[in-house]
């Protein structure tokens, strides 16, 4: 079981990355894709007028019809041939969920209990609530499919790294993470930091499609404005506003389970060592995340602030949850020292 895990945890980091291509096509090729950009500008013909008194060689602009205003509908996806490699994509993910629970029940199987007990298993389980996630969103919003570049590359490093990196031994639980208190804790944890790797996915792209709608345009001569990577990737993605919006609910629905999670490892931390908080490094860089997202929503809330300055609060936030994931574990020792890596 051990090793069908091991197996299936390739298999879906790879259908992840097919999915990817799936999504990176529909995003280069569409209607709002680069390569399709490029192919609707206008071209001039060089005509010769026949002769017989007629001047020749003049240039005469062919008649193109201008290109399709851009829209956001909110129910109906791309279609043509771009659509079928986004809905590919959209098939893959949904074969990629498929193998990636598989990796989560054969670790159990073979540990004989819930597969939580260290960093590599935190890390399947988020990934796998981030895709639940995603899949939902797409079933109410199938708009938001170009996002599926970003969400399917951020699964496929993370459970690449996992299983490269953080990968360990299928075996019993030390004896301080055997109490029932580990259900509740960790995986509240597990759920909300997937909502908020998910979360974490609109929030960069509004930046980038904010700063696409501020730099595009004409500029005073009268001549289209050249827009830098990575704010030229803006054209291709959803509304600035649809974007914003969706951060925001992602982020007031992961919060409070984040809080769960905090609140529930006081809970245990009082059971174990005789207090509910003793500032360990990842206690410690468990607050610092809360105060990070409740600065985010709190900005948000507020009418004075920008909306852009509200959602950089959230990438911010999300860093300090890459430090408590990745370097606490590394680096760091305290009481939560149960990684299973060296």
């Amino acid at each position: 079981m051990a090793e069908l895990s091991d197996t299936l945890l390739f298999v879906a980091a790879v259908t992840y990355v097919a999915a990817m291509v799936g999504y990176l096509v529909e995003f280069a090729f569409g209607t709002r894709g680069a390569v399709a950009r490029v192919a609707m500008r206008p071209v001039r013909e060089l005509v010769a007028v026949g002769a017989g008194g007629g001047a020749s060689g003049v240039d005469i602009v062919s008649p193109v019809q201008p290109e399709r205003p851009e829209r956001d509908d909110e129910t109906t996806p791309r279609a043509g041939r771009t659509g079928v490699a986004g809905a590919i994509g959209v098939a893959l993910t949904v074969v990629g969920l498929a193998a990636h629970v598989a990796v989560l029940v054969t670790r159990g199987l073979a540990a004989q209990r819930v597969p939580l007990g260290n960093m590599y298993e935190f890390v399947v389980t988020l990934t796998a609530v981030c895709v639940v996630g995603w899949l939902v969103l797409l079933a109410v919003r199938p708009t938001l499919r170009p996002l599926g570049v970003f969400v399917t590359g951020a699964l496929a490093l993370m459970l690449g790294f996992a299983g490269l990196v953080l990968t360990t031994p299928a075996g019993p639980l030390v004896p301080a993470l055997q109490s029932a208190w580990l259900k509740v804790h960790v995986s509240a944890a597990a759920t909300a930091s997937g909502l908020l790797l998910l979360a974490f996915v609109p929030a960069a792209l509004y930046l980038i499609r904010a700063g696409y709608d501020k730099r595009s345009g004409l500029a005073d001569d009268g001549t289209p404005r050249v827009v830098a990577f990575p704010f030229s990737l803006g054209r291709a993605l959803p509304a600035a506003d649809t974007l914003e919006r969706l951060t925001f609910r992602l982020h007031a629905f992961a919060f409070p389970i984040w809080t769960l999670a905090i609140i529930c490892g006081a809970i245990w931390a009082e059971a174990a060592w005789g207090r509910y908080w003793g500032w360990d490094p990842k206690e410690t860089w468990s607050f610092i995340s809360w105060v990070a997202y409740a600065a985010y929503l709190h900005a948000r809330a507020t009418p004075s602030v920008k909306r852009t300055t509200a959602t950089w609060f959230s990438v911010v936030a999300w860093l300090t949850m890459v430090v408590n994931l990745y370097v606490i574990n590394f680096v760091a020792v305290g009481l939560h020292s149960y990684a299973g890596v060296d």
